[in-house]
């Protein structure tokens, strides 16, 4: 109870500036919470892990049951999207132009999703620390001018009054902003981790339905054609 008081005491005694800090930590810690359910319990690093059960399946060309599995774990990989679509590009004989087109959409908008809000936290630490700066200097004016025209008696007190407000302004912008900054370089590193990912089983994907699926269709393609014109000849 006692450590709630002196925080209040400061608070109080802080100005008007401490009211914006606080607003600009309640968000941080919003952005911190959100990223870090979105980060570490919604998103896993197994996109990689997740791209390589389909690589059977890929190689024998099974192209519809491909599709049907990757919708099934798109809610959970997001890489699964891009192998439904790339899956979906080369059953249509897109050629490898089609499908690199149809997973670098899924993939660019998945990674636009890993930067969402996590930037605002950097910009939010720099302007707790900015506004408990402008505190520290309004405190000082403040203190400065009323000494200025103070009885005597009364200059120690008002002095000190001013100082105390500068000094828990600057004290409670590093408290709101040393979380955020500490937070943004852990998050970004996770998102970056992700990204890295994710694109490592895009490009799994890519390679195997390029360098696998197509020359197995065109050779199908090939046999059938041949098979045909056999036919005819015969006939």
């Amino acid at each position: 109870m006692g450590m709630l008081t002196k925080i209040a005491q400061a608070f109080e005694h802080g100005g008007f500036w401490m009211w914006p800090i606080l607003l600009i930590q309640v968000v941080s810690i919003a952005i911190v919470v959100e990223r870090t359910y979105a980060f570490f319990i919604r998103r896993k690093l197994n996109q990689t892990a997740c791209a390589l059960g389909f690589e059977e399946s890929i190689r024998r060309g099974e192209m519809d049951a491909i599709i049907a599995k990757a919708h099934s774990l798109s809610a959970q990989n997001p890489v699964a999207r891009a192998i439904a679509a790339g899956a979906l590009a080369a059953r249509n004989l897109g050629g490898k132009e089609e499908i690199q087109g149809k997973m670098d959409e899924v993939l660019l908008e998945e990674n636009a999703r890993l930067d969402h809000r996590t930037a605002f936290l950097s910009m939010l630490g720099n302007i707790a620390t900015l506004t408990g700066l402008l505190g520290t200097i309004t405190g000082m004016i403040k203190s400065f001018a009323a000494v200025a025209f103070a009885n005597p008696a009364d200059k120690a007190s008002l002095l000190s009054a001013g100082i105390s407000e500068a000094m828990n302004a600057t004290a409670y912008g590093l408290i709101a902003a040393i979380p955020a900054l500490v937070a943004y370089a852990v998050l970004q590193n996770r998102a970056n981790r992700l990204a890295e990912d994710l694109n490592q089983g895009g490009l799994k994907i890519y390679n195997w339905l390029s360098y696998t699926y197509e020359p197995i269709t065109s050779y199908n393609i090939k046999t059938t054609s041949k098979a045909e014109n056999n036919t005819h000849l015969n006939a």
